[in-house]
């Protein structure tokens, strides 16, 4: 392809990944302005938004205890994306080195979600391939430090954050392959490399460090010098970024979605929206923590941020 294929004028894709962003940044102001909602939402409201600590304090009635699930389940999403996303990948390399058609299920899956006409997956950019590795990759070191580095308290997530988060890989999945049919098309895949492709990874790698580097921080507040678990109360999180931020590991993340927009030259919308939705769920998830670390300790820095540094 020697063009760009117009991308369709209102795809399912992006108009999915608006809405989620749209809902979590309405309930992060919910949160962050003390809002109430009716009672009769209330409870229902706060056990979903909530995981781990942050639902520690909150009054729920016994049956929404039925939908707890166990929070040391989070390496299950990791697990799902390393084979899903996983898979996804060997079908682009086969795509890419024999020139094997991807899979019929598939092209139907993007169509769906794009209303993009077969060609456009014809053939796959640069950008494509190395979005698809960085996810993969990110995939597998959160699911070995959910295994090997993080220590898990008795918090519990609600069953529909569960089935979200393994949802949730599935659709990134394919929110990659479908930016595919937006990305300019020239030549070999050796002709597409450019300069965005090395800032990307590599911010791409320093914020996986940053993300890695308070993992194990938080970890080692659990644990002895020779890595036994001593206790699983939270404690006030500190060194590092965490002198700045509440939880520099949900900045991390965002800036990871961030490089691999990079990657791809900063000109898709659609990966643009997941990066508004991740900034919005991870802006919930921080200002959550943020507020219960501020109310269980009395000495809790004024001037640290919940998520952005000196910003939020």
């Amino acid at each position: 392809l020697q063009h760009i294929i117009p991308a369709a004028p209102l795809s399912i894709v992006n108009v999915i990944w608006f809405l989620l962003a749209l809902c979590f940044i309405t309930a992060f102001f919910l949160c962050k302005f003390s809002l109430k909602l009716p009672r009769s939402l209330e409870h229902v409201f706060q056990d979903l938004i909530r995981y781990g600590k942050t639902k520690e304090d909150i009054k729920r009635p016994n049956w929404q205890l039925v939908f707890d699930v166990s929070k040391r389940c989070f390496y299950h999403f990791y697990a799902a994306s390393v084979m899903w996303n996983g898979l996804l990948l060997l079908f682009s390399i086969r795509s890419v080195v024999m020139n094997e058609a991807l899979p019929d299920w598939l092209i139907d899956a993007l169509w769906c979600l794009t209303g993009r006409p077969r060609v456009a997956w014809k053939e796959l950019h640069l950008s494509i391939l190395l979005l698809q590795v960085l996810l993969w990759v990110h995939s597998l070191r959160r699911l070995l430090e959910c295994l090997f580095v993080s220590v898990f308290s008795n918090g519990v997530i609600h069953v529909v954050q569960y089935a979200f988060g393994l949802g949730y890989y599935v659709l990134l999945g394919l929110t990659v392959l479908s930016i595919n049919a937006s990305l300019p098309q020239s030549g070999s895949l050796f002709d597409q490399f450019t300069w965005h492709h090395v800032i990307g990874t590599l911010l791409f790698i320093w914020a996986s460090f940053l993300q890695n580097r308070s993992l194990s921080l938080l970890a080692k507040m659990r644990t002895d010098s020779s890595g036994k678990v001593e206790t699983l109360a939270h404690k006030m999180p500190c060194g590092g970024w965490f002198e700045l931020v509440s939880c520099p590991h949900y900045l991390a993340e965002l800036l990871i979605y961030v490089a691999m927009s990079v990657c791809c030259g900063c000109s898709s919308l659609t990966w643009w929206l997941v990066v508004l939705y991740v900034l919005c769920n991870q802006a919930l998830a921080a200002q959550l923590c943020h507020d219960y670390y501020r109310s269980k300790f009395e000495m809790y820095p004024r001037q640290r941020k919940a998520f952005i540094p000196f910003v939020l």
